[in-house]
């Protein structure tokens, strides 16, 4: 009788760690998902904002025009970024149903407003790209014109 309820009782337990176990896994792909959208977001602010921290650190500024240049290209073109790709992953393997489209539009609807465009998101990358070529441009004649000036 005391060793039919061991069993039982280890039955449980067992039952109870797996899912636990499966709860903790959803977490992890969850947290991983959430890591994701943090460095995406991070990333895409460093696009739209770097050029403000750039003045001044020529290796900065070429890791930032580099950023914007595929930045400007993911969101113009049929290729999915890496890192909405992992999100993707992460949310389906913890159980969730993944967003389709693009990173930014699928924020952009969820946040400002539904059914925004695809084409306003596109030349809003076009936009951003221009805006840091502008910037760029000005600090390159600032600085050329010094040098040059007797």
């Amino acid at each position: 009788m005391f060793s039919t309820l061991r069993e039982g009782h280890h039955a449980s337990l067992s039952y109870t760690s797996a899912i636990i176990g499966a709860v903790a896994m959803i977490d992890v792909w969850l947290a991983l998902a959430a890591a994701v959208l943090v460095a995406h977001l991070l990333f895409n602010l460093w696009v739209v904002l770097g050029a403000g921290v750039t003045r001044g650190r020529p290796k900065l500024a070429a890791l930032h025009i580099g950023s914007v240049l595929y930045g400007t290209a993911m969101e113009n073109s049929p290729w999915s970024c890496p890192l909405t790709l992992a999100e993707k992953c992460f949310k389906a393997r913890a159980g969730l149903t993944p967003y389709e489209g693009p990173f930014v539009l699928h924020y952009l609807e969820t946040v400002v407003a539904p059914n925004f465009s695809i084409r306003v998101l596109r030349w809003g990358a076009v936009g951003v790209a221009l805006l840091n070529l502008a910037v760029y441009s000005c600090r390159y004649v600032r600085t050329h014109h010094r040098a040059v000036q007797p």
